[in-house]
């Protein structure tokens, strides 16, 4: 598993893939995307089936997992998550509430190469961490992927919309916190696997 290695203790995650045959979606849910192109279209579809799928191993699943203001999935109450996809890979990812107030996880293909977002995606610090390593264009995808896993998970939690220079992310082996800040402490891991970098985030219950 992908994701799968990149959760806590607690967290059902189904992996997929984008395209594969599979039961249809619900009415309400393919409106919610009846204006996109196919691809998001498929994307869409793809996450929400994994999403029901890792729900149904809570015993919590719903008939519809609708979309909130910024696209975010509404999960049912007492449930935390996230979906991602990138290429033709897709995961979902929940966990009960009692254990995490809020988890994001995001998923990036590790091509084209990032460079000229540099100072878009990182804080000076991330920029010279980037820039210090011996391929900073996966540094850097690295940094954007978790920072975006960060986001997934502060927002449904919070309302908080972040931007990438509110965070500041400090890297150690496999792991990663953010050290300044409101949520300073928050807590991810990361892991890359051929051409697609996995990261996760969490918010643990006492910070609702």
């Amino acid at each position: 598993m992908l994701v799968g290695s990149v959760v806590p203790v607690g967290v059902v995650v189904v992996e997929g893939a984008i395209g594969a045959p599979d039961v249809p979606i619900a009415t309400d849910e393919r409106a919610l995307v009846c204006g996109a192109v196919s691809r998001r279209q498929r994307e869409f579809a793809a996450g929400r089936r994994c999403a029901h799928r890792a729900l149904a191993a809570l015993g919590m699943d719903l008939s519809v997992i609708g979309s909130g203001p910024r696209r975010e999935p509404l999960w049912p109450a007492g449930v935390v998550g996230s979906i991602t996809h990138s290429d033709a890979y897709v995961a979902a990812a929940v966990a009960g509430g009692r254990a995490y107030a809020g988890l994001g996880i995001d998923v990036e293909c590790r091509r084209p190469p990032l460079e000229s977002m540099l100072e878009t995606v990182c804080v000076p610090s991330e920029q010279a961490w980037c820039l210090a390593g011996d391929s900073p264009s996966q540094r850097l995808r690295l940094v954007f992927s978790a920072k975006e896993s960060v986001f997934k998970a502060v927002y449904p939690a919070t309302g908080d919309w972040l931007g990438f220079h509110d965070l500041e992310l400090i890297f150690a082996g496999h792991t990663f916190t953010v050290h300044s800040g409101r949520w300073s402490g928050v807590t991810g891991a990361h892991q890359a696997v051929d051409d697609l970098q996995a990261t996760a985030a969490w918010l643990p219950a006492l910070c609702r």
